[in-house]
């Protein structure tokens, strides 16, 4: 069976997980990560067992043996990088936001397209094998008419006004936040669940912490340093900690969402609750083996996640017997998993449904979170220009 040969762009947090998510599928090598730098792309890939290293990603895009490259780099880098990707004739899985704005994700939509590659999106969280049963109920009205739909994505991890990292800088990781980082998850699995497209948004955005003391020495994501006073300079932050954002389906269902990076004590809380006019159901990542029901007229239940209790179309997304609880990382494992499988049974993107978010998904999402920024800005109901933009 032919191997699928793989490159990975950036060292931080999300690098690696991907490069595990991938090895555990046993049919994709990972021969080579592109790194800020020769030398620190050598001491990471040889940490990882990685057997080739580069110090410039460019070079790494005119290895011929390498078949799909992952771009794992900070937020203002993804639109340029993406596009030297699929130029490069690469498939590609980039981490969100696709690009730092609507205008830049619809180029690379386009770009994707025009060039045939697999294109990918880091929305993990739709690949959960509880979400993906909750879909199939949705789909099979099994709740009934969907009435509403609520709910949450609270983190702590930037509570403390000494708590910085590189997303905090607008030109770094963009003019949102809390909505680009963790609201288009939210947005991305709502949607997934629900079939549904979100179309128009009333938002109301915080900044809570207005200065925050930024550290002299390199913080990672949720790495929470203790330094002292004297290693800190205040900076003002421009960028939301907080929104709430009214969303309106595209056949009329009503919804609400709040997101939060300074909740004490949720540490990766995403939760949605879909009202039906039988039934509800509640899913809450943090228990993500758990999926509450909630009746009316009988006792509410919770479905655990079990292949023997789960619909035919949900069970490949389950590899462990009921029990035996899989989280963020089989999620991840999952979306590598059918994005890798589509590669390998030469399916073709521009023709075939895609059983994991492409660019089409980072395209979208990027317009819902302009659409926030504009409706938070201007103080009214926004329309997602989403429709015109995907059909280049």
């Amino acid at each position: 069976m032919k191997r699928v040969k793989v490159g990975v762009i950036g060292t931080g947090f999300i690098g690696p997980t991907h490069i595990e998510a991938i090895r555990r599928l046993g049919f994709v090598d990972v021969v080579a990560l592109a790194g800020h730098g020769q030398e620190s792309a050598e001491r990471k890939a040889a940490e990882l067992g990685i057997p080739k290293a580069y110090g410039d990603y460019r070079d790494m895009l005119e290895d011929e043996e390498i078949e799909v490259v992952h771009n794992c780099t900070p937020n203002q880098l993804h639109f340029s990088i993406n596009k030297e990707i699929i130029l490069a004739g690469k498939h590609i899985i980039s981490e969100k936001p696709l690009a730092m704005s609507s205008v830049e994700s619809a180029e690379l939509l386009s770009l994707a397209k025009e060039h045939s590659v697999v294109h990918g999106v880091s929305f993990n969280y739709r690949q959960f094998p509880i979400v993906k049963q909750l879909a199939i109920m949705i789909k099979k009205e099994e709740l009934g008419r969907i009435n509403l739909v609520h709910g949450s994505y609270l983190q702590d991890w930037l509570l403390y006004e000494t708590d910085f990292n590189w997303r905090l800088a607008p030109e770094v990781g963009g003019k949102s936040r809390a909505v680009a980082d963790i609201g288009s998850h939210w947005c991305d699995t709502v949607q997934y669940v629900t079939g549904k497209k979100i179309v128009e948004v009333f938002a109301d955005l915080a900044t809570v912490i207005p200065v925050r003391k930024k550290p002299s020495s390199t913080q990672e994501t949720f790495g929470g340093q203790a330094l002292t006073e004297a290693e800190y300079e205040d900076i003002p932050i421009d960028t939301e900690d907080y929104a709430s954002v009214l969303i309106r389906f595209e056949d009329g269902t009503k919804g609400v969402f709040t997101v939060s990076q300074v909740s004490a004590g949720r540490k990766n809380r995403l939760s949605f609750e879909v009202n039906g006019s039988k039934h509800s159901a509640q899913w809450n990542q943090e228990e993500p083996e758990k999926l509450w029901i909630g009746h009316r007229d009988k006792p509410n239940e919770l479905l655990m996640a079990d292949p023997s209790l789960f619909a035919p179309e949900a069970k490949a997304f389950i590899h462990h017997p009921g029990g035996h609880n899989e989280g963020w990382p089989d999620a991840m494992k999952n979306m590598m998993m059918n994005f890798y499988s589509f590669i390998r049974e030469g399916k073709d993107p521009n023709h075939d449904e895609t059983p994991f978010a492409t660019f089409e998904d980072g395209h979208i999402s990027m317009c819902i979170t302009d659409a926030i920024l504009q409706s938070h800005e201007q103080q009214k109901w926004m329309k997602v220009e989403s429709i015109k933009e995907v059909s280049l």
